[in-house]
């Protein structure tokens, strides 16, 4: 496995953080490794927090999905839809995905790994795309990211002079967004779980 412990694979999972390669050995090494599966089984997950994390990881898989149907990669700015809210729907979908897993898991500590993740993995990536956004558009996407922040959304929505296009169910399946709800579907799996059969 290429992280250090079982509690950072499944922040990493419920974030949506692992791509198709990690998912698959992230699998295959919970079904084989018995010692993996009481770890998981630690969790404190209750019906209580289940139902208090569950609208929350909801928003943030919604968020996910609405900003999937407005994104066109490279091709133009993203800035309508939740773009013009945040610079970056998709990891702040993913920050509201995994605050409601970790407030679901019943484990104030996961909520602190997953804030050290989520910064670690997310933070740099922003950056790095953002300085090639600014390359590929220029003056506009300067503009963009003068009005419109990083990561924490504003309340009125950003408006760049041009008609704002509906989302786009095709650009959803384009970039395979219903992943997340499948990795999202897992992580609750497991917590179901251990709140109703594992007591």
């Amino acid at each position: 496995m290429e992280r250090d412990s079982v509690h950072q694979l499944t922040a990493a999972y419920a974030l949506h953080a692992l791509d198709d390669r990690e998912v698959a050995e992230y699998e295959t090494h919970l079904a084989r490794c018995p010692s993996c599966q009481d770890e998981l089984a630690s969790f404190q997950a209750t019906a209580g927090t289940l139902a208090l994390g569950a609208p929350i990881s909801l928003v943030g898989l919604l968020m996910r999905a609405w900003a999937s149907g407005h994104l066109r990669k490279n091709d133009a700015l993203a800035t309508t839809g939740p773009y013009a809210h945040t610079r970056n729907p998709l990891y702040l979908g993913s920050f509201i995905m995994g605050l409601g897993f970790t407030i679901a898991s019943g484990r104030w500590w996961l909520g602190v790994l997953f804030v050290a993740l989520f910064l670690g993995i997310y933070l740099p990536v922003m950056r790095v795309e953002s300085a090639t956004l600014s390359g590929l558009f220029g003056e506009r996407f300067a503009a963009y990211a003068a009005a419109v922040p990083l990561f924490v959304p504003r309340v009125t929505r950003y408006r760049a002079g041009e008609d704002e296009p509906a989302f786009d169910q095709k650009l959803y399946l384009r970039y395979r967004e219903y992943r997340a709800a499948l990795g999202l579907l897992f992580a609750w799996g497991l917590l179901v779980f251990k709140a109703y059969y594992l007591k």
